[in-house]
Order: structure tokens, then C-alpha cells, then sequence
């Protein structure tokens, strides 16, 4: 009989460190889990607040029919005290004085909003029940007391939140060609993922191999927004206001459609079928492939994929194969259309600010992350390229890898079409070794042939008995020939790197699972800042409701849960 595959909970079960550190037992001298607020940061100006968060305990978990009827989240409530949150949110927020009104506690609004993406309740629905005497228990741990919320609160905390989070004065600079560079600007609300990460690592919950030989992954999810599409080709031109002497051009005319004349007085501020309140949502057509997205220029339907009109979530992830979870790093907020692979790069660059002790080893990505701005950064860093491959019209013509010497795969071929065996990665040099080990003389068949050439070729400078192992080629960032493009660090489709590359794209597919469960898959709030912090929290509660998740089967693994 073959071995029974284990489930990610059961592999969990039996790792014994894993177990003491995670159960109950383990943290009992531990708790409350203090959220960590750096050193540096000085507390909420504010004196006083409509409601206000104290951690109420975690006693209730001694009785088993309390365990086994709390939610993740309820379990967060109990292992981790927030009150160290108040100066980031504070900060995140931009109070800098005590003045004006008394607001409610952005603890108690943070917890609020994770009550209900948690419960896949909308923002009305949330705060009825935030009233109903049946959730008093909710309030209390939340802090509230007389004064509750409304939604025009919520709204103003969500827009404030995101607005404040792009710190255009520090941005990332990002090389996209030889002598060309983007910047990227930085966000602050991945301060709140950094804290979260350091709760779950303090814990021991986050395995050493990880940690120490980290296999990280950006991926991005489309979310449509809260306005309904008006017009395919809206770009920001369109909100711009006219004067009678300087029309405005259209886009959708441009590309042969009807579009707006604009000539209505409805158009004067911004045209009329540009939603108004979601001006950075932008229309992709999604193929549902792994590609770089396609702009809505094609003319049918069956060739473009699939309408999608809102904005791109893309995060950066950390996958434990050992302990078989994911953990979200960073992330950021785009439109719809925006490429990945120069946030991607931005990514890797914030890792040492925000996780300076963590150590990458292979940095994996889909083919539309196969720019020179992710490779070049990801070699930079030390890290093996685990990415999948952007194709090239050329890539067809076999007589151009003689050329250039390297096939579709990025694997090396000799100038008589051979294809050449890996012999390694040297870490040192960060490099690859390959050698053809003579094959045209055992009988090995040419991936190509050249032509006006005799196989086997007798001419090969390489099949001296000096050269026992032939030809010999090191490919480091790039090949001999100066290309990137399908330079890879572990050689493409080998059994190692489908099993780097399908470790980090599950992690990549159970975050977007998990958000499409939060009925995220459409934004329920407009506009790019309230969406961009949404998106953000709801990472950021991905994190700990995964530290819910694992204290519960650790201590299950342990003896049981709790009272039994």
C-alpha cells in the first residue's frame, strides 16, 4: 500500500516544536499576545475617544463548549492584545493633535471592520447588529459602550486610512532597463502586515527553514469596483474638466468606437460615462492565464478574455512548506490594468526595511512577472528565479536558438542544436552550470539541426580528449548573449521547480480564495484609498485569523481541545 497522503493540519500535528509553541499550554505564560508597536513611535495624541478598546481576557477558553463554538477571529479577540495598535493607527490615521472632536478609538473601528469582512456581512448589516443587544459581548470586547459608529464614520476611517498610506516622499526606485528607473511609491498600511508577521514569528509558529531559506511569491488578484463600467476605454483624461475652446479627446473614439462627444453639461467636470466615483478603476480583459493583462483594444470578445472593470490587489507572500501555510508580507492597491512586475520589484526591495532578518532563497512568479525590473532585482538579492516563462514570437523558430543558444525553456544549446545538461547551481557565484557531456557522440538527438552540417559533427572543437565534459556554458543574471528573459536560477519545468513553483501558487490561490469567501471578489466600498485600506485590513486579518487557525490545531494536536 502507498502512503496516505496528509492533510496540512495533520503534517502540523506532527511537528513536535510546532505543537509546544502553538498550543494553549505553550502560550499560557505567554498571554496575552501583545500586538508590537515600534519603539520609535509615539502614542495617539488623542486624549479621549467615543469608545476605547481594553483587552478583556482570554479565561473563556478553559471551557470547552466556548472552544468549540469560537470562530478564528473570536480566538484572535482572546490571544492578542491591541492596544499596542493605537499609536500606528493613530499615526496611519495622521492625527498630530489633540484638538478637535473626540473621535471614536481606531482600535475599536479596526475590529469592527474584521468583524465583518470575517462574517462576509456588508457595512449596514454590520452595524445593526453592532446594536443588537445579542452582540453585546462583541461590543464590550470592542470597546464600545453608548455611542456606536455610523456608516459615514466607517467610510471616513476606510478613505483616511488609504489616502494617508502612500508615502509619496519616500518612494521605491525601481531599475526597468540598463539606464532607466520608475519609482514606486511606498505604503505605509504595510506597517500593519509587518506587525502582524512579528506576532505570528514571536509565537514560534513560523518555521526556521522559512524563515532562514524564505520562498516568497507576488500575486494579484482583480477586484471589481463598486461603480458599474460605463466605458472601456476610461482614462484619466476623462476627468479632467473642458473649456468650450479645448475639447476633450476620447479615447473610445480613438480605438473606432462611439464614445461621448462630451458635449453635454454633464460632461464639463469629467465625462459623463466616467464613474465619478471610482476615477483610478480601469478596464482589463483577463484570460484567466498567467500573462501580463491585456488592454481593452481588441475588437471580439472571444480574443480578449474577460471583461473586468475595478482594480488589482497585489501581494507579496511567504509560503512554509514545512509547516504547509502562507503568510502576506506586503501588498499594495492598483488599477485594473496596471502591470505587476515593477511593484513585484518594489516588493523585494522593501523586504530588509520591513522583515530585516529574513533571508530569501528563491523568489518564484508567474510569466507576467518575466521583466527585467523582477529578475534583475530578484538576482541582485542573492535569490533563485522561480519564474515562469514569458514567450516571444522568436521562440518558435528553432533556427534562432542556435543563434542565440538557448531553446523556448531557457535551456542552453550548443551551435549544433544539442541541448546541454545542468550541472548545478553555484550559491557562491550565483550561477548556473550546464554541459553537454559530449552527447552527439552517445547517440543524444539535436533538439535542431544546422544546416550544410554532418551529425554527428565532427568538426566540434569540444570532443577533445582534453574536454571530457565538452562544452561548458555558466548562465548568471543573464545568458552570454545579454538577455534576461528566460534566465532562470533552477532550469525550467525540472522537478525542482514545479515544486518551488506550485508551493508558492497555492499560496498565492488560498489568499485569493480566502478574500473571494469575504465577498471581496467586488469591492463593496468606492473609490481607490477606501478600497486600497479594505484590501489591506483584510490581509492583514488574513495573518491572524491564520494565528486563530493554527493555535487551535496546535493545541488539538497537543491533548485535545481545551476542558475535554
Amino acid at each position: 500500500m502507498g502512503l496516505t497522503k496528509l492533510s496540512p493540519a495533520e503534517t502540523r500535528a506532527l511537528d513536535q516544536p510546532f505543537v509546544e509553541a502553538g498550543s494553549l499550554d505553550g502560550l499560557h505564560s505567554r498571554l496575552p499576545l501583545p500586538w508590537p508597536t515600534p519603539a520609535d513611535l509615539p502614542p495617539s495624541p488623542k486624549r479621549r475617544y467615543r469608545s476605547r478598546y481594553y483587552y478583556q481576557g482570554w479565561a473563556d477558553l478553559d471551557a470547552s463548549t466556548d472552544w468549540e463554538h469560537l470562530s478564528d477571529f473570536d480566538l484572535v479577540l482572546r490571544l492578542v492584545d491591541f492596544e499596542g495598535l493605537r499609536p500606528l493607527l493613530a499615526s496611519l490615521l495622521g492625527w498630530t493633535s489633540p484638538r478637535g472632536r473626540i473621535p471614536f478609538d481606531p482600535v475599536s473601528i479596526f475590529l469592527f471592520l474584521a468583524w465583518q469582512l470575517v462574517n462576509q456581512w456588508n457595512r449596514a448589516t454590520a452595524l445593526r447588529k453592532l446594536a443588537n443587544p445579542r452582540y453585546a459581548d462583541y461590543r464590550q470586547r470592542f470597546g464600545f459602550h453608548q455611542d456606536l459608529p455610523t456608516e459615514g464614520g466607517i467610510r471616513h476611517f476606510l478613505t483616511t486610512l488609504g489616502a494617508n498610506s502612500t508615502a509619496a516622499d519616500n518612494p521605491i526606485s525601481v531599475q526597468v532597463k540598463e539606464k532607466e528607473w520608475v519609482e514606486i511609491a511606498a505604503q505605509r498600511l504595510n506597517e500593519l502586515l509587518a506587525a502582524s508577521v512579528a506576532l505570528i514569528r514571536d509565537v514560534g509558529l513560523v518555521s526556521p527553514e522559512a524563515w532562514d531559506r524564505a520562498l516568497v511569491c507576488p500575486d494579484g488578484m482583480i477586484h471589481d469596483a463598486a461603480s458599474r463600467m460605463r466605458c472601456t476605454y476610461v482614462k484619466d483624461p476623462c476627468y479632467h474638466p473642458i473649456a468650450a475652446d479645448q475639447p476633450r479627446a476620447c479615447p473610445a473614439k480613438e480605438k473606432g468606437k462611439a464614445g461621448c462627444a462630451c458635449d453635454t453639461p454633464a460632461c464639463v467636470l469629467s465625462c459623463r460615462r466616467a464613474p465619478i466615483r471610482d476615477p483610478e478603476a480601469r478596464s482589463v480583459y483577463y484570460a484567466g492565464n498567467n500573462q501580463a493583462p491585456a488592454e481593452p483594444e481588441l475588437d471580439t470578445q472571444e480574443e480578449k478574455g474577460e471583461l473586468r472593470y475595478g482594480y488589482r490587489s497585489l501581494v507579496l507572500q511567504l509560503a512554509d512548506p514545512q509547516r504547509r501555510f502562507s503568510l502576506v508580507l506586503l501588498d499594495d492597491f492598483l488599477p485594473a490594468n496596471a502591470r505587476e512586475e515593477n511593484p513585484s520589484a518594489a516588493f523585494l526591495l522593501q523586504l530588509e526595511r520591513f522583515y530585516p532578518t529574513l533571508q530569501l532563497d528563491v523568489v518564484a512568479g508567474d510569466a507576467g512577472l518575466g521583466y527585467f525590473s523582477y529578475l534583475h532585482v530578484a538576482y541582485q538579492l542573492g535569490a533563485k528565479r522561480v519564474v515562469d516563462l514569458r514567450a516571444d514570437p522568436n521562440d518558435k523558430v528553432k533556427s534562432e536558438w542556435l543563434v542565440r543558444g538557448y531553446n523556448h525553456q531557457g535551456r542552453p544549446v550548443c551551435e549544433f542544436g544539442y541541448a546541454l545538461t545542468a550541472n548545478g547551481y553555484d550559491a557562491q557565484r550565483r550561477r548556473h552550470k550546464w554541459f553537454c557531456a559530449q552527447a552527439c557522440r552517445k547517440g543524444a538527438i539535436p533538439l535542431v539541426e544546422k544546416s550544410g552540417t554532418t551529425y554527428p559533427p565532427l568538426e566540434c572543437p569540444y570532443l577533445t580528449p582534453n574536454r571530457p565534459h565538452g562544452k561548458i556554458v555558466n548562465v548568471a543574471e543573464t545568458f552570454p548573449n545579454g538577455s534576461i528573459r528566460l534566465a532562470r536560477d533552477v532550469p525550467f519545468a525540472s522537478p525542482t521547480w514545479k515544486r518551488l513553483y506550485h508551493r508558492a501558487r497555492n499560496a498565492s490561490e488560498w489568499r485569493n480564495s480566502q478574500l473571494e469567501a469575504w465577498r471581496l471578489k467586488r469591492l463593496p466600498v468606492y473609490g481607490q484609498a477606501r478600497g486600497r485600506a479594505l484590501i489591506a485590513l483584510a490581509d492583514v486579518w488574513l495573518n491572524l485569523t491564520t494565528l486563530g487557525r493554527l493555535v487551535r490545531q496546535a493545541t488539538a494536536a497537543a491533548h485535545g481541545p481545551p476542558g475535554r
